[in-house]
């Protein structure tokens, strides 16, 4: 249904950064960028999601959010680590969310614009999952 969304954000550069990491995490890149905006997506020149400079930005209230589909639980948890190493603050840590869904999982973050976003998966993990996570589990855990 959408084409795109985009994001005001008051420093490019910044924002910018946070979202390589994040949206890297879940399998997604830069497909352009200028001086006022890089636009995240798949394929080149066809972003789905963009950021904006722009002087004064103002995230929307309580109740709006914006949620990134993750291919996997281990992007989900990458996403949230990636995140907080980038300004992002915790909304919610990586796990499931039964309430929305037997097989919901996902993690919270604000940005460092305020605004809040979401990195779900709604499918049982899988077995690439078990392994990714315990390659990255210290031993003991």
């Amino acid at each position: 249904m959408l084409h795109h969304l985009s994001f005001g954000v008051a420093d490019l550069a910044r924002s910018a950064a946070f979202y390589d990491a994040v949206l890297g995490a879940l399998g997604y890149r830069r497909v352009f960028a200028n001086e006022h905006a890089v636009g995240y997506g798949l394929v080149d020149g066809q972003d789905h999601f963009c950021i904006k400079a722009r002087a004064r930005t103002q995230a929307p209230g309580r109740g709006f959010h914006l949620a990134f589909g993750a291919g996997s639980h281990a992007q989900v948890d990458a996403f949230h680590t990636s995140a907080l190493l980038h300004g992002g603050s915790d909304n919610g840590a990586p796990g499931p969310r039964p309430h929305y869904g037997p097989h919901y999982y996902a993690a919270f973050i604000i940005d460092p614009d305020g605004y809040e976003i979401e990195a779900v998966i709604n499918h049982p993990p899988s077995s690439d999952d078990a392994r990714e996570r315990a390659a990255h589990t210290p031993s003991g855990e």
